[in-house]
């Protein structure tokens, strides 16, 4: 039995069924995708004078994805093109780029930006410990150009110091390791009888020297840590993260918009991967039906692409 209007337009709506079909499901994500942005955009409202972090997302990593995905919106479109005037080996090129350009974004993504996450290290100071740590936090500059007040010190775990059934003890990083990794760290804090004493944290550039003015801006390519050690005592602690979704609202967040943006992703590399592999036959049986398939898969992979052109200013550039 032929399914009405697969190919042709409806005379009702002047889209075939997969095209209606498709724009009824996008708009559902524009509801999702909508929601989870206001959110993000109520908590930066709402959040306390310096609790929202900035400038600390990779900024020449995310300008690369940003390039990558704006390429693969043009070579699905290539590809469907190619079909359109049944040139089967050009729309076998052009959607096999597709295909690498996203498998690129979410490798890059998976096993070079987020790893820097889980690596990286936070600590929020208490308030009454401010004056302590002022060489590392810098807010009477901060008061001086009325700016909000800076609250955390980050950078790499160098050493932290513990009480382990009430004996002092150094955890140091492993040999060929410049820092103690932040995953090692929770798990010697969860064993019984451990407490902490102080963390040494090898200090990202912004607190190494806080007063200086060109720390206050970004800066387009990410700075490394520098040589400079601060002890922070276990008291003087209001919370400590690497940075994982719990480290604050900000990466529950980002992570939360970017880990389903990156399953959008993943499911259209899986689709284009099908009609690469198997879709000779139904080329080769009507190619309108695979060329409508193709068109239907690319409005898919362009509002992906349109997602991530808000995910990219407002969480690294904004």
């Amino acid at each position: 039995m032929q399914i009405p209007y697969e190919v042709s337009a409806r005379p009702d709506t002047g889209l075939y069924n997969a095209k209606l079909g498709i724009w009824l499901f996008l708009a559902s994500e524009v509801m999702l995708f909508g929601g989870l942005f206001s959110s993000y955009i109520f908590l930066r409202i709402g959040a306390d004078p310096g609790y929202w972090p900035h400038g600390l997302l990779n900024v020449p990593v995310g300008t690369f994805n940003t390039a990558v995905l704006i390429g693969s919106s043009v070579t699905v479109v290539l590809a469907w093109a190619s079909l359109k005037m049944r040139r089967w080996n050009a729309y076998w090129g052009w959607m096999l780029a597709t295909i690498i350009c996203g498998t690129v974004f979410l490798a890059v993504k998976l096993t070079y930006e987020w790893p820097q996450k889980f690596e990286h290290f936070g600590v929020f100071i208490k308030q009454d410990a401010f004056p302590k740590y002022e060489p590392y936090l810098g807010n009477k500059h901060l008061e001086e150009e009325k700016r909000e007040p800076r609250l955390e010190i980050t950078g790499h775990i160098h050493q932290m110091d513990i009480t382990r059934d009430g004996k002092l003890e150094s955890i140091l990083p492993k040999e060929k390791e410049e820092a103690v990794s932040p995953s090692e760290a929770d798990g010697v804090l969860s064993e019984e009888g451990v407490k902490l004493v102080d963390y040494q944290v090898q200090l990202d550039a912004i607190n190494a020297d806080p007063s200086d003015k060109d720390n206050d801006r970004p800066h387009f390519r990410q700075r490394a840590v520098t040589e400079k050690i601060a002890k922070i005592d276990a008291a003087d602690i209001a919370s400590a993260s690497a940075f994982f979704p719990r480290h604050s609202s900000y990466f529950s967040c980002y992570f939360l918009i970017t880990g389903l943006h990156g399953l959008h992703v993943f499911a259209g590399v899986l689709v284009f991967t099908y009609f690469l592999l198997f879709g000779k036959k139904l080329y080769l049986r009507n190619p309108e039906h695979m060329a409508n398939r193709v068109e239907i898969a690319g409005l898919f992979w362009h509002f992906v692409d349109l997602v991530w052109i808000f995910v990219f200013p407002i969480f690294y550039l904004l």
